[in-house]
């Protein structure tokens, strides 16, 4: 998720642990810092574009490490609260502890609702999982959360149950949208059964910011399906849109280090095409055709087998304007072509 909702949970749950044994802002500033540690991993330069991105969410969304960490970055808080000889002092040290453990653990089971594939098995395995039934910035489950904060730190104890009654919805929210995707992916393999596509792999994943409109992916050979199902359709059959992945070229350049790389990362979901004798490589995941998130240009197609190109993102993104009004439109259920179709 984005780093203002992992602050947001993270300080939620501080207040929800601390109650009145710290100020509301100290429990919020230590949980939120904790909720937000994790993603700092940004700030690390792998090599390049594409390396930058499959490291993302590696070891430090570890949940064997954050658990180790969790007591030390507590002890700090700790004796530092205990110096400053104030209200902070009232919490013990296992509560401390609790609440840097809570922070840092739910910080990765909340990254694998998204589609984008968190390594929280590192460093045994470097394998990235993703549940993909929430967009990475989703205010439904952003603003429970902080409004419950706001509560807690405007009212006295009726403010701390708003928090806690924030992150209770978020919770059941979560496990909405866990529900919904598998409505939406059981509709939607009736639908390409009948289309003679059953059996191929499919990723079921929320268009933006909600998750009344969903955005289906099916990969085929050398050719992917992308369609749209909203829960207003009603049961009307899937609409979906053929497009190349790479032709001849999967093949040929199968065993290309970086091509390989992002196969695994994506679980298989990635296109890639050469244009004016570059290559380059989409992860089909995350945005959607034209306006791919992740896009790379790793270089000349002719250094394939040689020293390999460092890989720049071209990414590009859907007018925000027009986004948001297809989005409104077609959430409504009507069909309508996404925008650059």
């Amino acid at each position: 998720m984005d780093s203002l909702t992992q602050v947001a949970l993270g300080a939620s749950l501080g207040v929800a642990v601390m109650g009145r044994r710290t100020a509301v802002w100290k429990a919020a500033l230590w949980g939120g810092l904790a909720g937000l540690l994790p993603d700092l991993d940004v700030l690390v330069d792998h090599g390049d574009d594409l390396q930058n991105m499959v490291h993302h969410r590696g070891l430090s969304h570890s949940l064997f490490l954050l658990t180790l960490l969790a007591p030390l970055l507590a002890s700090c808080v700790w004796a530092i609260e205990h110096r400053l000889g104030r209200d902070g002092g009232r919490a013990s040290w296992q509560r401390w502890v609790l609440v840097f453990w809570l922070a840092l653990f739910t910080h990765p089971l909340l990254d694998l609702m998204t589609v984008y594939g968190t390594q929280v098995f590192q460093p045994f395995t470097d394998e990235a999982y993703g549940l993909g039934s929430v967009f990475i910035i989703d205010p439904m489950y952003s603003l429970p959360l902080i409004g419950g904060l706001v509560a807690a730190a405007l009212a006295r104890d009726r403010g701390l149950s708003f928090n806690r009654w924030g992150l209770g919805l978020s919770t059941v929210y979560l496990a909405w949208t866990a529900a919904a995707q598998a409505f939406v992916e059981g509709r939607v393999r009736v639908d390409l059964a009948e289309a003679g596509l059953s059996g191929r792999p499919v990723l079921v994943t929320p268009a933006p910011l909600q998750t009344l409109l969903w955005r289906v992916v099916v990969v085929d050979g050398p050719r992917y399906h992308e369609g749209y199902y909203a829960l207003a359709d009603r049961g009307r059959p899937l609409r979906l849109q053929a497009r190349d992945r790479g032709g001849p070229w999967l093949q040929t350049l199968a065993s290309h280090p970086q091509v390989a790389q992002l196969a695994r990362f994506s679980d298989g979901f990635y296109s890639l095409a050469v244009r004016e004798g570059r290559l380059r490589l989409t992860d089909l995941r995350m945005g959607q055709h034209p306006f791919y998130v992740f896009t790379f240009d790793v270089g000349p197609i002719e250094t394939f087998g040689g020293v390999l190109q460092p890989a720049v993102q071209q990414g590009a993104r859907i007018p925000v304007a027009q986004g948001l009004n297809w989005l409104r439109q077609r959430m409504a259920g009507q069909d309508l072509p996404p925008p650059g179709s």
